[in-house]
């Protein structure tokens, strides 16, 4: 599987490909706290909308989506902008073959690009899977948000983590928009060593 493996920036025509995969989590889990399966045009516009600042990574095998990872706003006070949340959803085929890891991995490098400071991650329990990969990419535990959603007949407790991307400083620059460094050599150096990685 591992021969023609890729990362790229997405785009809406992605739509298809990316619900897939999210559809199995909406309908059978509590990952996410959606009830209901978005249509392919409300996905499209949630990769626009994304697109419009953060990255939004797809991972193919043999031109077939299998993975994809994104950042989105955290909060929306002006003094939140250098600290997205992330997200990342994998077909079963990939899981547990450290794909996963590379791509957010991935996602994670871009965001330093563009000059974001932080991340943040919540996953709902019982996730143990999920809490693994974020330890294994340097994200610290911070908390929980106890009992905070209700699915699939139950209560649910997401756990919190953060990761810092760079040092902190004093007077930090507006990070750049995905929009304005997407075609830049760096950008797609980043991707470059990502795919490498993932076709070793």
């Amino acid at each position: 599987m591992n021969n023609k493996l890729s990362i790229r920036l997405g785009r809406k025509e992605d739509a298809k490909g990316v619900l897939a995969i999210y559809k199995h989590y909406v309908i059978h889990t509590a990952i996410t706290f959606e009830y209901e399966v978005p249509s392919i045009e409300e996905m499209e516009n949630r990769i626009i909308n994304i697109l419009k600042k953060y990255p939004y990574l797809v991972c193919e095998d043999d031109d077939k989506i299998v993975g994809y990872a994104y950042a989105s706003d955290f909060r929306h006070r002006a003094a939140y902008q250098w600290s997205p949340e992330s997200a990342i959803y994998l077909s079963n085929a990939i899981q547990g073959k450290g794909i996963g890891k590379i791509l957010y991995q991935t996602l994670f490098d871009v965001l330093r690009f563009q000059g974001f400071y932080n991340v943040f991650a919540g996953v709902a329990l019982p996730n143990e899977a999920s809490i693994k990969l974020h330890l294994k990419l340097a994200f610290e535990e911070i908390g929980d948000y106890k009992n905070i959603g209700y699915k699939h007949g139950k209560w649910h407790t997401t756990k919190w983590f953060q990761l810092a991307l760079k040092d902190y400083g004093v007077d930090p620059e507006t990070p750049e928009l995905i929009e304005d460094v997407k075609d830049s050599k760096a950008f797609y150096e980043i991707l470059n060593i990502a795919n490498k990685q993932l076709n070793k």
